[in-house]
Formats: structure tokens, C-alpha cells, sequence
């Protein structure tokens, strides 16, 4: 089975993801990574991280999707976690691979920037974490983007049919209800 787990950056994914892998065994990827590689190793590309998500998201379909399709192919169980997946293209592959795939997004389209921001720098590890160490404008304005990007992927979840998962309220719960939307057929 193949998992997608897409949405707004700071939305409790790569939380989901390390949950899942706790829980299942099944690893995860950070699409970031990959998009970090295109950054800075070829970035003749143009995939870079200063693009808005859906630009992103765009550039990468192609790579992405021919690597989901190999993945599918050889039945390897795999979380793909990150910003850099479209309802719409998502919705494609779906539809070609419906019992192989599972697919949530996640986003905060009702949050209070600055209570986000606030949460942000409360709950953050500080291990690895680019974001916490920028300036309060800084941070306050990603998450005013996200916000943005969270309606956008709220409303292509919903022309789709695809699991939207608001994270502004309950946090903790919607991180819940997102593993048991992911969990393995035959622990259902």
C-alpha cells in the first residue's frame, strides 16, 4: 500500500508520519528531501524552495508520479509525506490504483495566525526545525501562506473526493482521525 500524505507545511504530517511508522513498521519519505535535492543539486531544474507549494507540487508531478507508479509496481508499502502533492494530480493516480493507494491532506484553513505561530514555537523540537528559529514576522507570515494554501488544498480535496483534514482545532485529535484514516486493510 502506498500512502500520500500531503498539505500545508506545519500542518502535523511528518507527526502522522513518525505515528504511522511507530504503529505500522511502514517507513516514510519526506518529500521535502527530495525537493531539497533538486535545490541543491540540480537546480537547473527549477524545483527550488523559495516556490509557492502548488508550484512546487506542479514541477515535481512528473518525477513524483513516475516514482509512485515504480513503487506501486514492486507493492512496497511507503509513506510519502510533504507539501508537493495536488489534489488534482493526486486524484489521476487514485483513480488508477484505487485499492493500492491511500491519500489525506492536511492543512489549517481556520487557524489564527498568531495563535499558529504562537503553537509553533510552543510545541517545536528545535531539532531540525528551519522555521522556529526565524523571526516572529517571518514565521507569522508562513503561516498567513499556509493559511492560503490550506483553503486551496481544502477546496481541491473537495472537488476530488479526497480526505481533507483541518488541523486549526484539535490538533491532537485530527492527527488521530488521520492515522485511522490510514490504517492497513487488514487492521481495520
Amino acid at each position: 500500500m502506498l500512502y500520500i500524505l500531503s498539505g500545508a507545511s506545519r500542518s502535523g504530517k511528518t507527526i502522522v508520519a513518525k505515528e504511522f511508522l511507530k504503529k505500522t513498521g511502514i517507513p516514510y519519505m519526506s518529500v521535502d528531501a527530495i525537493m531539497m535535492g533538486f535545490t541543491n543539486g540540480i537546480p537547473e531544474y527549477g524545483i527550488h524552495d523559495k516556490l509557492w507549494p502548488h508550484e512546487i507540487a506542479e514541477r515535481l508531478w512528473p518525477f513524483l508520479q513516475a516514482m509512485c507508479k515504480s513503487m506501486l509496481w514492486t507493492e512496497v508499502d511507503f509513506v510519502l509525506e510533504g507539501e508537493a502533492f495536488l489534489p488534482e494530480l493526486v486524484r489521476k493516480l487514485l483513480d488508477e490504483h484505487p485499492d493500492k493507494i491511500r491519500v489525506a491532506f492536511m492543512g489549517y484553513a481556520d487557524a489564527n495566525s498568531d495563535e499558529k505561530a504562537n503553537d509553533i514555537k510552543k510545541f517545536s523540537s528545535g531539532v531540525g526545525d528551519w522555521l522556529v528559529n526565524e523571526p516572529d514576522d517571518y514565521i507569522k507570515n508562513h503561516i498567513e501562506n499556509m493559511v492560503v494554501y490550506s483553503v486551496m488544498i481544502r477546496e481541491g480535496c473537495a472537488r476530488n473526493n479526497l480526505l481533507y483534514f483541518d488541523t486549526s482545532q484539535d490538533f491532537e485529535g485530527t492527527v488521530r482521525r488521520v492515522l485511522d484514516s490510514f490504517k492497513p486493510p487488514a487492521a481495520q
